[in-house]
């Protein structure tokens, strides 16, 4: 199976340590995913003392999958949209999976006169084809009729896996039909449609419960809820170049997640991007004081901060920060490389990946 060959890929001494269920979790191409680092990153947490945790930054979902997996009551949080719908489908959801019925209901959903056509109208001639924007009109209709929030969140997240693995590099960042890149990925050579029928399955097979009552929200992290016995934080950061905006390469997704709903579309762009959010970690002359804050809100709570030396700021001022508010401040440390795209020029960047262990 391909996504098992994907975790083999990436295992380290501690492979036999690893819970099995994560060899379930359906991998998503993301920027600074951490799922090539999730042997690593267990070895640290296994090692703590805790019984519930926060995943503060979910994006992609794989750590809140982790925890979970390790028994853990998870509460898993992200300020945007999607990333939001990934963890209602699988951490906050134990049980739930889509029957053969749910799926044939959606993918027969049609949008009528009343419905909006809106992806079909907005996105046209960028990133899919005409038929496959149809497609997504169509399902979101049924969507709409789904009077199961955890079936919607599934469904959902297996149309939003589907829409990135069929865009060639999994990045919005430029507009073009899928159907000009011929290099012989099964990824591009199936349709939407397909995807979402293979994806679908994939998702019901990563349902699972761990006994414990998980939870996810969409707050901005000041407002995530405090009492965990740990956190783990895994922000975005100032890099040495280019931006850490999520939105711009995944808005496309953001703007799906929702139907594009209380978004503000850029229409003047090329591929009609929605207005970024503000974050302080975003900016040099904000960060600092946001690690600051960040690290003052889970006070209380053992911290796990994942971190990369290619960011702002450095290693020895996060050291000191989190000082001020744990007596005990370690560091595990590794060499990785982040890979950006698959294409033969796609960036690839060697760091030192921290997590920055902050107890008592």
């Amino acid at each position: 199976m391909k996504l098992l060959t994907d975790f083999q890929s990436c295992l380290l001494a501690d492979e036999e340590l690893l819970p099995e269920q994560i060899k379930a979790f359906p991998r998503f191409r993301y920027m600074g995913s951490k799922f090539r680092l999730i042997p690593w990153i267990h070895e640290a947490l296994r090692k703590l003392s805790f019984q519930t945790a926060t995943d503060a930054f979910s994006g992609s979902g794989v750590v809140s999958y982790l925890l979970k997996a390790m028994g853990k009551q998870v509460h898993s949080n992200d300020s945007l949209v999607f990333p939001t719908v990934l963890s209602s489908a699988l951490i906050a959801n134990n049980s739930t999976r889509l029957s053969p019925a749910d799926i044939d209901q959606l993918l027969n959903s049609k949008a009528g006169r009343q419905d909006p056509n809106f992806i079909r109208n907005t996105f046209s001639g960028i990133f899919y084809t005409p038929q496959e924007l149809e497609f997504l009109d169509n399902i979101w209709c049924g969507f709409r009729k789904m009077s199961s929030p955890a079936k919607r969140a599934l469904a959902l997240a297996a149309l939003l896996r589907s829409a990135v693995k069929r865009q060639p590099r999994g990045l919005f960042t430029v507009a073009g039909d899928p159907e000009r890149y011929k290099d012989g990925r099964r990824d591009l050579q199936l349709t939407l449609r397909e995807h979402f029928i293979e994806q679908a399955e994939i998702y019901n097979r990563a349902v699972f419960s761990n006994g414990m009552k998980n939870s996810t929200s969409q707050v901005d992290v000041f407002e995530t809820p405090v009492g965990s016995d740990l956190v783990y934080m895994d922000p975005p950061y100032v890099p040495r170049s280019d931006d850490n905006c999520y939105i711009k390469r995944y808005h496309f997704l953001e703007g799906l997640a929702c139907y594009w709903e209380d978004r503000e579309l850029l229409l003047h762009t090329k591929v009609r991007k929605i207005a970024k959010p503000f974050t302080p970690f975003a900016y040099r002359k904000t960060a600092t004081d946001a690690f600051d804050r960040l690290f003052r809100h889970f006070a209380d709570s053992t911290m796990v901060l994942s971190y990369s030396s290619n960011a702002y700021p450095d290693l020895s001022a996060l050291q000191r920060m989190m000082r001020n508010y744990k007596r005990s401040v370690e560091v595990v440390e590794k060499t990785h490389r982040y890979h950006f795209g698959t294409h033969g020029a796609a960036k690839r960047n060697l760091v030192q990946e921290y997590l920055i262990i902050g107890t008592s």
